[in-house]
């Protein structure tokens, strides 16, 4: 049997790289976080990888584990993309938090409880249900301005006191197969007053002198 032409190698290299980018697709790096078996694995990813795919991110992305109890509140200026299973550790992850670009993935068939997650400074964010029902991914924009990016990391402390953008996300919206909505509320001061529903805002140093817009999503 001859061996394979010059033209038959590069097919079937080709091939081998469709097939991967069927899986990925390639992008800048993102911060991707999965919770599974009561672990939290925090990657480095240099391509955006299939929803819930855990072998898979373990074997493209740089990983490690973080311990519960080690997660520190901190901002993410690059995409980041969370897939979960419940709500246990997403408040510890994502409460009083800077994202601008989220991404959350439920990977399980999971009822989720009507609880609020509160975002700082939060442009863009899209779902997936994908494993709990077969619908396609949703996006929605926050705003598209307003806030630029730090050319440093900033603080929790500092990084609220500059944030003019607030998200109460809905983790119920999971449960429901109905479109992402959203309204907000500009010029917003005290908040913590001005919705006594978020207790958990009393303990944050949220400037009551401050003027936020506040959107709900749901």
């Amino acid at each position: 049997m001859a061996p394979p032409s010059g033209h038959s190698f590069f097919l079937i290299g080709a091939l081998g790289v469709f097939a991967l980018n069927c899986f990925t697709r390639a992008q800048r790096n993102g911060t991707l976080i999965f919770t599974k078996e009561n672990t939290i694995r925090k990657c480095s990813c240099s391509a955006d990888i299939r929803d819930c795919d855990y072998s898979l991110a373990n074997l493209m992305c740089s990983c490690k584990t973080v311990l519960p109890l080690a997660v520190e509140q901190t901002s993410y200026s690059d995409r980041l993309t969370i897939w979960f299973t419940d709500t246990s550790a997403l408040g510890l992850l994502l409460n009083f938090t800077l994202v601008r670009d989220l991404k959350l993935s439920l990977c399980s068939t999971n009822t989720l409880p009507t609880e609020y997650l509160a975002i700082c400074g939060l442009k863009r964010l899209r779902v997936s249900t994908e494993a709990k029902h077969p619908s396609p991914e949703q996006s929605l924009l926050i705003h598209d301005g307003g806030e630029s990016e730090p050319r440093e990391k900033p603080t929790l402390q500092r990084g609220w006191q500059t944030c003019m953008y607030l998200s109460f996300l809905d983790m119920a919206l999971f449960n429901r197969e109905s479109a992402l909505k959203s309204y907000s509320v500009a010029n917003s001061a005290s908040v913590a007053n001005n919705f006594p529903y978020f207790s958990y805002l009393k303990t944050f140093p949220v400037l009551n002198n401050k003027s936020y817009v506040v959107t709900f999503i749901y």
